[in-house]
C-alpha cells in the first residue's frame, strides 16, 4: 500500500491529483514560491507520474492550507497587524 508524507493510505475516497496549475490556483502561490517551499521542507513533495507530469495529492494540500489557517487562527485572541 502507499502511503502519503502525513501517513494516510491512499486509495481512500476523496483522494485525487492535482496538477501544479490546480496547485497554484489552490494555495496562491507562485510556481517558484511553491518549489521554494517544498525544498525548505514547508510544503508537501509531488508524485512524479512521468518526466514531465508531477502531481500532488489534493488531501495534503488540503491539509497544508488548513495548517496556515490554524496558524492564523492561533494567535492567542492577538490581532496580526492593522487588518486583523
Amino acid at each position: 500500500m502507499l502511503k502519503t508524507q502525513e501517513g494516510n493510505i491512499v486509495g481512500k475516497v476523496g483522494t485525487r491529483f492535482m496538477r501544479r496549475h490546480a496547485v497554484e490556483h489552490a494555495t496562491g502561490l507562485s510556481r517558484s514560491t511553491l518549489y521554494q517551499y517544498m525544498a525548505e521542507g514547508r510544503f508537501p513533495k509531488p508524485i512524479h507520474l512521468s518526466s514531465r507530469i508531477v502531481v500532488w495529492l489534493e488531501s495534503e494540500v488540503l491539509a497544508w492550507i488548513g495548517a496556515r489557517l490554524a496558524e492564523r487562527d492561533d494567535v492567542g485572541g492577538r490581532p496580526l497587524g492593522p487588518c486583523a
